[in-house]
């Protein structure tokens, strides 16, 4: 898939000509670029097919480039752009702190083109003697600087999972394959991977091995045969596929799977059975096979229940399964709602109507909007008439639909003392409110503890938005007293998001767990801006899986009435 390659150049696009003053154009190409990004189709296919104007936002114009992009791997717009300003803007517009505006200043300022660059002048303290910029600027930047360069290794979960489903899709329509199944961190659903692994069984593992090394989106072959092909994919990414034979495929995707810890544990537990374990099966000392086809087998035979993949951290999880005592966790079909969505009318690109389409499309029953309530002049947003008349509008709309729930809500800003600025005589018509914090996002642990108690303790709050404020790649999480922040949460009442962008799978999965333990209970959301993105709330339910959530932590595995009756406010 060459999505990512046409996103990142779209993106760019939208930055350069956004620093030359061009009105207008910058956001038509983000629009693009966000469209083309979360696109689960092959952007290639959707060339061949001609169909590139079925994605929204995708005019004439910018489908003739998205086409010149994937035949030739470049678009010569791009390039005539960047000519005024030759730097790597990609890469350092993913510094936490440099904006493109900032990165054009210090280029001009102090010749940076380069994230080698950019850290060489940021360590010699150069970037506070730039006019505009100054000394917690260059803080800022040297702390992004180090999420950048792991972010430049590491694909997230969100481009990652729809990428090895293609892949094992075209490998499995090749008819060489009689089972494709992913392995490594993506099927534990971390929220980064440094690589793809596939593993698969094929009577024919030579051809099966050319058909991988020839699949549209291969860059480059690294390595070849019969039992095992790597390739780099477009983007950087490298995937490798194991051929394995069928009575070890179980043993195989049980290894292959990890965690490394996880594995360490296993083959421990083997040998003080006096067995062994490894990719091939698990064997008994005169090497007979007991188990290795299927992973269940695997683990019964070492006297343990299936490990959901999610849990296999060496968190606790094997002593759990020894006992009979792992969790049911919540699954997708468990969630009924998506309580985080945003529409045109603050920084969403899509009406209601589409919204909701949208979410019936992926089988939702309901859905929340939680538009912005308008905090900063910069950013779209609503002013309290506007929520007004937006409650007014869901309500009416709502008359109308059978079988779907539209909830009114809004998604408010914290303040830096912790206020949350929801007007208190709309509390009464609001479904579900949550407040998040998008300014002062480098306080001080205690500062910012107490900030966050605050808002959850407002009586106004149903949950905490997406709490640790991450943005993987880009920017951390801020400093918090996380077991103080969910001691109050839970003694008011206040769900905790795991909220699905791709950046975000926020609370992480080790917060979540923690989350729980205290009683606090989750709302999942995908902050869905635009309805390709309601396909996120995938990835909310692998986070909270990570967090060994159960269906019944979950806000929105209930129906309606339920929902707002388990609210702080529906108690």
């Amino acid at each position: 898939m060459k999505n990512a390659l046409v996103a990142r150049i779209l993106y760019e696009v939208a930055d350069l000509l956004e620093l030359q003053d061009v009105p207008f154009k910058p956001r038509a190409y983000r629009r693009a670029a966000r469209a083309v990004e979360d696109c689960p189709t092959p952007i290639e296919d959707l060339v061949a097919q001609g169909r590139l104007r079925e994605i929204p936002g995708v005019g004439e114009a910018i489908a003739e480039k998205i086409a010149e992009i994937v035949e030739t791997g470049r678009l010569a717009y791009h390039e005539e752009l960047k000519a005024a300003l030759p730097v790597d803007l990609h890469a350092l517009t993913a510094v936490d702190g440099v904006g493109p505006k900032t990165a054009k200043l210090l280029y001009e300022a102090l010749g940076v083109r380069t994230l080698d660059d950019l850290e060489r002048v940021a360590r010699e303290g150069r970037i506070r003697t730039v006019k505009g910029l100054g000394e917690k600027t260059e803080e800022k930047i040297l702390r992004g600087l180090s999420e950048a360069r792991r972010a430049e290794r590491r694909a997230l979960l969100g481009r990652a999972l729809p990428l090895a489903r293609d892949l094992g899709r075209r490998l499995r329509a090749t008819g060489l394959f009689s089972r494709v199944e992913p392995a490594g961190s993506l099927r534990r659903g971390k929220e980064t991977v440094g690589d793809l692994d596939l593993l698969a069984i094929s009577d024919r593992p030579e051809e099966a091995a050319e058909a991988f090394c020839s699949l549209p989106g291969v860059e480059e072959v690294l390595a070849r045969g019969p039992k095992k092909a790597s390739v780099r994919l477009g983007g950087g990414l490298q995937c490798d596929l194991r051929i394995v034979p069928k009575e070890s495929f179980g043993a195989a995707l049980q290894y292959f799977t990890g965690s490394k810890e996880h594995n360490i544990r296993l083959r421990e537990r083997a040998v003080a059975q006096g067995l062994k374990l490894s990719e091939y099966g698990l064997f008994a000392p005169d090497g007979r096979a007991v188990a290795g086809e299927d992973e269940e087998g695997v683990y019964r035979a070492l006297g343990l229940a299936w490990i959901p993949p999610e849990l296999r951290e060496d968190g606790g999880e094997i002593p759990a399964a020894e006992r009979g005592a792992l969790p049911r966790l919540v699954e997708l079909a468990d969630v009924r709602g998506d309580l985080h969505v945003h529409t045109d009318l603050s920084d969403g690109e899509m009406g209601l109507r589409e919204a909701i389409e949208a979410a019936r499309a992926q089988g939702l029953s309901y859905l929340a909007v939680t538009d912005h309530l308008k905090f900063a002049a910069a950013i779209p947003g609503l002013t309290p008439d506007d929520l007004r008349r937006q409650v007014e509008e869901v309500r009416r709309l709502s008359e109308g639909l059978r079988g779907f729930t539209v909830l009114t809500g809004v998604e408010a800003n914290i303040a830096r003392d912790g206020s949350v600025d929801v007007p208190r005589d709309l509390l009464r018509d609001l479904d579900f409110v949550i407040a998040s914090v998008h300014t002062h996002l480098r306080l001080g642990r205690a500062e910012m503890t107490e900030r966050l108690c605050r808002a959850v303790e407002d009586e106004a709050v149903d949950a905490l938005g997406h709490p640790t404020g991450r943005l993987l790649g880009e920017r951390p999480p801020y400093e918090a007293d996380w077991d103080e922040v969910f001691r109050r949460a839970a003694k008011a009442g206040t769900a905790m998001e795991v909220n699905a962008h791709p950046q975000r799978l926020d609370l992480p999965g080790e917060l979540v767990r923690r989350a729980l333990e205290f009683g606090v209970r989750l709302a999942l959301g995908t902050d869905a801006h635009t309805p390709s993105q309601f396909e996120y709330l995938e990835l909310a339910v692998v986070t909270a899986r990570r967090g060994w959530a159960t269906g019944d932590t979950v806000l929105n595995t209930l129906p309606v009435p339920a929902l707002l009756a388990a609210r702080k406010r529906g108690r």
